[in-house]
């Protein structure tokens, strides 16, 4: 599904986040010493290559809600932003963190100059986040940015299966109405 809103596209879609064409950015959903991992991590550093890993060792460790941008290497991305999530019930209080995490997310867009970006469901996987709160906290803090991001131009929520993705099109559907099938 799409929306328009603000001059931006809010798009949302199931399948591999580490081979989505035609976006300048990807966001990583990084653990602290941002190394392979699974889910989305393995997936993009596995799609990456070996030079991935060799790149965020002058970053890591990374603390919570911490962002930190890299090369993309054999990704179709230029860059990829990797942001260190809560783990639910672990890093407390975990809404404030998991929000500080998507302001983090956008500050990097901004000072990157980034036009498109896919996005993960941050902290849903292995760090246990309810999915529901975490869609709310994503989609809200970004509503909340979205006039700061200027040069952002188009924003892709990369959903890992069709539950999650009908999740984020009701709720973006409760912020700005009926999208559009893409």
């Amino acid at each position: 599904m799409k929306w328009k809103v603000k001059d931006k596209e809010i798009i949302t879609l199931v399948g591999d986040i580490a081979s989505q064409e035609s976006y300048d950015a990807v966001v990583n959903a990084a653990n602290k010493d941002l190394r392979t991992g699974g889910g989305v991590a393995g997936a993009i550093h596995r799609k990456a290559g070996p030079e991935l890993e060799t790149a965020t060792r002058a970053y890591a460790p990374i603390e919570v809600s911490e962002a930190v941008t890299t090369q993309a290497f054999d990704l179709p991305y230029k860059k990829v932003i990797h942001a260190l999530g809560p783990v639910f019930g672990v890093d407390n209080p975990s809404d404030r963190l998991l929000k500080r995490t998507y302001e983090n997310i956008f500050n990097e867009l901004r000072r990157r100059n980034i036009v498109s970006v896919c996005v993960p469901a941050i902290s849903t996987g292995a760090f246990g986040y309810p999915l529901r709160e975490a869609a709310l906290i994503a989609l809200k803090t970004l509503d909340e940015n979205l006039a700061r991001l200027r040069e952002l131009d188009r924003i892709a929520f990369v959903l890992y299966d069709q539950d999650a993705y009908e999740l984020y099109n009701r709720i973006l559907e409760e912020l700005y109405g009926e999208g559009e099938e893409t």
